[in-house]
């Protein structure tokens, strides 16, 4: 009895077919070897697709009423799920017509077969299938475990996570705590409905850099969404979290963008949880808590700068942030700081002069700065 419940469970097929005798006889040849669901017509077959996810493969008439099979073809490759949109399809007709053949592969089908087949060649086509779908989730489940997101060039959300587990698990037992970090780009969507999404796409890339370049080396950053970023920084408090905050939102507001000749400010949403503070033990929670804080906060680190001068007077840039911007290649950004950053340089720019002998006039250049200042 234990064996039996112990026995892995059969793989699933769903046959879409308006005729009782093609499934029932379907359901005779792959009996025992697989687990089976019937549906009358496509948009049920639909409806059961959307409902049971344990269905590996579709096996689908042609001609059927409400939905053909052609029709239930193009809403699943279209799908928005993927174990939908990945699933093999077989296509099965009455007759060998060639065209509906090769209509049912530009459609997307992973096979073709006749209502004739044998049993062998039917279980073998359907063995070979699932096991191409098994082999496809365990290579999508090693894909998430991947650390580097090949298009952003961050962390992946899910090392992100194990990352973040790894930190609290070490805090509790050490009486330390952890600080999430969740930024959000204010108004994306409109900016992104006024500039474009070739602009704001741009916006995107700039801001993954600067990013990656403030963040500690045992810090984790990862791209959560579109337009938010997620931070776990092991062993600091809220205080020194909202502080590094308040560092990025001036990178970010000195890396304003142009579009057509008029200056476009970008603001950031920040939300912070604390190990500590929130008391809470899961990283999960912690995660879900600073989300939903920074979807709440309205711009109050913007706010706060504005009540000290606004745009009259943009904050200075500190030479590790002038350089995450020009590797970001926002160069315009730092042109109303040039004067400053120099003046930074000027102490290294003397001291590489003297021991390299360089033959710079390095004097000459403080003198012209000084009358610029």
């Amino acid at each position: 009895m234990n064996d039996e419940a112990a026995a892995p469970a059969l793989p699933r097929v769903l046959i879409v077919d308006d005729s009782r005798m093609v499934r029932a006889t379907i359901v005779k040849l792959i009996k025992g070897r697989f687990d089976v669901r019937e549906e009358g017509d496509g948009e049920a077959g639909w409806q059961t697709l959307m409902l049971d996810p344990g269905i590996q493969v579709l096996i689908s008439d042609l001609s059927m009423p409400r939905l053909d099979g052609y029709g239930l073809l193009a809403r699943v490759r279209e799908s928005k799920i993927a174990r939908i949109r990945e699933m093999p399809v077989i296509m099965i007709s009455g007759d060998e017509d060639e065209a509906a053949r090769i209509r049912a592969k530009e459609c997307g089908a992973t096979d073709f077969i006749t209502k004739g087949i044998g049993t062998a060649e039917l279980l073998a086509r359907l063995d070979a299938l699932v096991k191409l779908a098994q082999t496809r989730n365990e290579l999508e489940a090693m894909a998430r475990q991947v650390m580097v997101d090949p298009e952003s060039g961050l962390h992946t959300e899910e090392y992100l996570k194990q990352q973040g587990r790894q930190a609290l698990a070490l805090a509790q037992r050490h009486g330390g705590e952890i600080s999430v970090i969740v930024v959000e780009i204010d108004g994306f969507e409109a900016l992104a409905g006024r500039l474009g999404r070739p602009v704001m796409d741009q916006l995107i890339q700039q801001f993954r850099a600067v990013l990656a370049k403030r963040v500690r080396l045992e810090d984790t950053v990862s791209q959560t969404a579109t337009a938010q970023f997620t931070v776990v920084c092991p062993g600091i408090g809220l205080d020194h979290a909202r502080a590094f905050a308040g560092r990025l939102d001036q990178t970010i507001r000195n890396a304003t963008i142009t579009y057509r000749g008029e200056r476009v400010a970008v603001s950031l949403n920040f939300g912070f949880a604390n190990s500590r503070d929130d008391d809470w033990q899961s990283m999960t929670h912690l995660l879900q808590l600073a989300e939903t804080r920074a979807s709440q906060e309205e711009g109050a680190v913007e706010a706060g700068a504005a009540t000290h001068g606004g745009e009259a007077s943009p904050p200075a840039v500190g030479i590790e942030d002038a350089l995450a911007l020009c590797n970001a290649g926002n160069v315009e950004g730092l042109l109303p700081h040039l004067t400053s950053l120099a003046a930074q340089l000027l102490p290294l720019l003397r001291l590489i002069d003297t021991e390299l002998r360089l033959g710079m006039s390095v004097d000459e250049a403080e003198e012209k700065l000084k009358k610029l200042g």
